[in-house]
């Protein structure tokens, strides 16, 4: 009786084990064809514009302090490029500070924008709550301060008129669900984050979120590396991952398109030659970065801002502000630019540029 009651167990085990596993490969399945209808969904052609179609009369004659939390990072300088191709029309005055990377840790830096008697203030990638103080001082002033990136949330926050971004956990999730896609489930996956900025802390806890969710990937590890402080620490973050994790390591996801910039170098490539780890970021979508994807070397990827568009869109939300109205509420869809795609949406241009016609739809409201 004993031994039939064993044999009985044995075989109630095995079964539960067929049953666990029939279940958790129809729970990846189920997952991946999520991942590839949400995948699917951002690669599409961007045609249809979606923002506002009413406002203020553009304003003329108007000076702008842009603060930039880095210039030499790419999607920063195309914001700024995006404002002043804006405002060329409108004899609007666009002037900078370049923080270097330095914003966040506490200087006065909106006190020195209002120095320069400016209408408005832009603070590009630079997080608002560290600068509380300089933003009372311009309410004080009565001098409003439109972000870009410069909290997680888009919108009107605390001092800002309004926040101008994707939202970054989107887009972050298709760059992780697309590596899921990619690899078909298989990546061995190192995240590239940068802890110094909410925005990007955001971005790479929701990359981690969505490889949890994939039962046969592998998240190794994440690697915290300042954007600001990237070309000093990065070769030898690589050849420490190397050499921890040899032939694991199949895919980076990075916060931002400057880690890739970094890893072509040759001396950082020839670490991960052997490896052939594909990447992908969850931002900007930069010159070198459309490059890369069209020549299919290191980066498969990239989730862009539309760096012209969202210029175009802080002179229409400054303009607003400047003229009493409230701010457009308009939030622009995340966009998966691959090798698949690159021909649309600006990919000849090596930008993300949308054929939805944003720089007449805004002309149309400025000229009423």
């Amino acid at each position: 009786m004993t031994a039939i009651t064993g044999k009985c167990i044995t075989v109630l085990l095995i079964l539960s084990s067929l049953v666990g596993s029939a279940i958790a490969q129809e729970n990846s399945m189920q997952f991946l064809s999520r991942a590839n209808a949400k995948v699917a969904k951002a690669a599409a052609v961007k045609t249809r514009w979606e923002g506002p179609v009413e406002g203020p009369k553009l304003l003329k004659n108007k000076k702008l302090v842009y603060i930039a939390s880095d210039m030499s990072d790419a999607g920063i300088y195309g914001i700024f490029n995006g404002v002043k191709e804006a405002t060329a029309g409108a004899g609007w005055e666009v002037l900078f500070i370049d923080c270097r990377g330095r914003c966040n840790q506490g200087a006065a830096i909106v006190s020195q924008a209002l120095e320069m008697k400016p209408n408005g203030i832009i603070l590009a990638g630079v997080d608002a709550v560290s600068q509380a103080k300089g933003l009372a001082a311009a309410a004080a002033a009565k001098v409003p301060v439109i972000g870009w990136h410069a909290s997680i949330k888009s919108g009107a926050v605390d001092g800002l008129f309004t926040n101008v971004t994707s939202n970054p956990k989107e887009a972050a999730q298709i760059a992780a669900l697309y590596g899921v896609v990619e690899s078909n489930s298989k990546a061995g996956i190192v995240v590239f984050t940068d802890s110094s900025n909410p925005y990007s802390t955001a971005k790479s806890n929701a990359i981690v979120e969505v490889i949890k969710q994939c039962e046969s990937c592998r998240l190794l590890s994440v690697e915290d590396v300042p954007v600001a402080e990237a070309y000093k620490k990065m070769h030898q973050v690589v050849e420490s991952l190397a050499k921890r994790h040899g032939a694991k390591w199949t895919h980076a996801i990075g916060i931002n398109d400057i880690y890739f910039d970094l890893m072509e170098k040759p001396e950082i490539a020839a670490i991960i030659a052997n490896n052939k780890v594909q990447g992908l970021s969850a931002g900007d979508g930069s010159n070198t970065a459309y490059k890369r994807i069209r020549a299919n070397s290191l980066q498969i990827g990239t989730v862009p801002e539309p760096l012209f568009m969202h210029g175009w869109q802080l002179v229409d939300e400054m303009n607003r502000a400047l003229s009493g109205a409230q701010p457009s509420g308009y939030v622009t869809p995340v966009h998966l630019v691959t090798n698949q795609n690159i021909a649309y949406d600006g990919g000849p241009k090596n930008v993300f540029d949308p054929t939805n016609d944003f720089r007449g739809q805004y002309q149309k409201i400025w000229m009423k």
